[in-house]
């Protein structure tokens, strides 16, 4: 599946079917709304509504990875964002493995890994220089959120951190830090 359009078009029809069989009611925007690929809502009395952005790579861990730009690392504009970043083995025998990671923490993630790399000591000078809107995770950073669709029943917001700890130290060191108007710039989350 070399095709990038068909590897995103595979992504969000399995997260959509993922969230069909949880409950949820889930509808495709088709590029017309910013950040965000599939709107879900629970059929309960309370209607409770989801936006989710679906990220697709094809690979295998620990080797794979997705590209997170300037967009993904927006701050949360609303407690109901989220991103599903879908792995697809690509030899298609296994499933679809999905990483279901609120926004906040996925913009925190691929800030932090970026940093981190761009500004590792150990590497000479000028040898790394890609900028922040090419940041790319990888599946090691997000094995804790792997089949958590039960995260969505709850605001994005009091979603625990499920980051490695490394992370954590790594934002609070000035080299590293977070992204601008990150919501943890203002209370780092314990994790």
């Amino acid at each position: 599946m070399a095709d990038t359009k068909q590897t995103k078009s595979v992504g969000e029809h399995w997260v959509a079917s993922e969230l069909a069989r949880r409950g949820w009611a889930p509808a495709f925007t088709r590029d017309g709304l910013a950040r965000t690929d599939i709107l879900a809502v629970r059929a309960t009395p309370e209607r409770p509504m989801i936006e989710v952005q679906v990220k697709a790579a094809v690979g295998a861990e620990p080797k794979g990875s997705w590209l997170l730009g300037e967009k993904a690392q927006l701050p949360p504009a609303s407690d109901r964002e989220w991103f599903v970043l879908c792995l697809i083995d690509k030899d298609v025998t296994v499933t679809v493995r999905g990483f279901v990671v609120p926004r906040a923490h996925i913009a925190a993630a691929a800030w932090i890994q970026h940093m981190d790399w761009l500004t590792d000591e150990s590497v000479p000078a000028d040898k790394r220089n890609a900028p922040v809107d090419r940041a790319r995770v990888y599946v090691p950073s997000f094995l804790a959120y792997e089949g958590r669709w039960d995260l969505l029943e709850e605001s994005a917001y009091d979603a625990p951190v499920l980051l490695p700890p490394r992370f954590r130290e790594l934002a609070l060191e000035p080299r590293v830090g977070l992204p601008p108007k990150h919501p943890w710039l203002d209370r780092m989350p314990d994790w």
